[in-house]
């Protein structure tokens, strides 16, 4: 791969800029104020991370998370650029590219899980499972529609993902000039595909952690296509996804913590004992950051802080964030050569003195924050809207647009959908055989769905069930 096809600035809708605006801004700078301007972005601070929504400020919110990842991953890229520049080597690495990494990393960090459903990561699972429970029971025209999809179209619901939706959010969904969305720079969005295989490609097995998941539907796949030419990947990684997944698991992993900790989900002594319990032997880095927490709570106690142990969590997060940040910049530079030609398969943390300390920090997370009871609940009270928003609206969609005629309660259904969707469904609809519109229509109304804040989905629920 080569940075110059990897950084393409191109769109998929060309456009010229007004002779003598004097816009000075580069295109992958354009992108972020395009980003940072849209209402799909503004939609994060209604949606939940790993707590349900709470009424401290202090919790994070997707949108709190995505501005984490996305500072992360501009340092990363600062970081990772100057190695590049001072000790790789590389001559095809110009300098002018490190400003360009930054504004691409900054901006895929706002866009990562900006196609997340409501209710965390909770609502991809629910969907899946509503679409691999019901939808071989659903029919059309006499047939069950599991039978009549094709192979690719019936495994894109069943292998829903929040990354992949991501991706036909900002290049359709987002309707505010043409049918091409936010139409941001191929190299954005090349980034954000973590993982280059279709529903069909699926292989988790594969040792190789480009395909874990899938990272287009069906509907997106001439876009997936032209992206690989541009970019030159080849149905690889793009070198910048592994940065972005780095800062994305920095982000989280760390911030679970520090939010588990405060919602009183594990206590400082307890978090003490179960890191040394996961210490490997003999790892003398991993030891060493387990006791600077333990440094850290003397000295808050020492200054007479009110809450010592919560003050030293909060500390020892940020420290070891930059110890994180340290190793994943590490990761990407010493497998600089095998990520440039598409055969790394692993995490940037993987071999690193960091790689234990994610591994514990997530354990402990599921362990003392995702099996708690506020979780617990709002796992239950989604699966409820989830079930009963896809029960209504599935059945409403699967004759919409037909000839068939539809009941009065599917027409005010339908109704409710966004223009913005509906609109973009007859523009990718038109000409369009009966198997590929009725693909459109379910991805209307997962579309619809993924679009919801939690706050909206539980009210539509509310006011569906005459609850009021």
């Amino acid at each position: 791969m080569d940075w110059s096809n990897l950084l393409c600035p191109e769109r998929i809708r060309s456009y010229r800029s007004g002779a003598g605006s004097g816009d000075l801004r580069t295109e992958f700078e354009k992108d972020y104020h395009r980003i940072i301007n849209s209402a799909s972005f503004r939609r994060l601070q209604d949606k939940t991370q790993v707590f349900p929504l709470d009424k401290s400020d202090f919790i994070r919110t997707r949108l709190t998370h995505s501005l984490e990842v996305s500072s992360f991953g501009k340092s990363l890229g600062q970081n990772i650029s100057e190695q590049i520049l001072r000790n790789i080597g590389d001559e095809t690495f110009q300098p002018s590219y490190k400003a360009d990494i930054c504004d691409i990393l900054q901006c895929a960090g706002l866009l990562h899980d900006i196609g997340n459903p409501p209710f965390g990561h909770f609502g991809e699972t629910a969907i899946r499972q509503w679409f691999r429970e019901n939808l071989p029971r659903l029919q059309f025209q006499g047939m069950p529609i599991s039978r009549l999809l094709s192979p690719q179209m019936r495994e894109d619901f069943y292998n829903f993902e929040g990354n992949t939706q991501a991706l036909r959010l900002v290049t359709k969904l987002h309707f505010l000039v043409d049918e091409h969305g936010m139409n941001l720079t191929k190299a954005l969005l090349g980034t954000m595909i973590k993982y280059p295989v279709s529903s069909l490609g699926i292989n988790k097995y594969s040792g190789n952690i480009k395909d874990k998941k899938m990272g287009y539907y069906h509907a997106e796949e001439d876009l997936f296509l032209d992206l690989q030419e541009s970019l030159g990947t080849g149905g690889n990684r793009h070198p910048l996804t592994f940065i972005l997944e780095a800062a994305d698991d920095i982000a989280y992993k760390t911030a679970d913590i520090e939010d588990a900790c405060k919602k009183g989900c594990i206590s400082y002594e307890r978090l003490i004992m179960e890191l040394e319990n996961r210490a490997p032997e003999g790892d003398e880095e991993y030891g060493e950051m387990v006791e600077s927490l333990k440094r850290r709570y003397q000295k808050a106690r020492q200054r007479g802080i009110s809450s010592p142990e919560l003050n030293a969590v909060q500390t020892w997060i940020v420290y070891l964030q930059g110890r994180l940040i340290a190793c994943a910049t590490f990761g990407f530079t010493r497998n600089y050569q095998s990520i440039m030609k598409g055969s790394y398969k692993k995490d940037l943390f993987a071999g690193t003195y960091g790689e234990a300390m994610m591994q514990a920090l997530g354990d402990i997370a599921f362990d003392y924050a995702f099996n708690t009871e506020p979780i617990l609940k709002l796992e239950i009270a989604a699966q409820t809207i989830f079930n009963f928003l896809l029960d209504k609206f599935v059945s409403a969609a699967v004759y919409y647009d037909t000839p068939e005629t539809q009941s009065d309660v599917s027409k005010k259904l339908m109704a409710l959908i966004s223009d913005n969707y509906k609109g973009i469904y007859h523009i990718y609809a038109k000409d369009k055989g009966p198997v590929e519109k009725l693909y459109l229509r379910l991805l209307l109304v997962t579309d619809f769905i993924c679009g919801m804040t939690d706050s909206y989905a539980k009210t539509l629920y509310q006011e569906l069930n005459g609850i009021v």
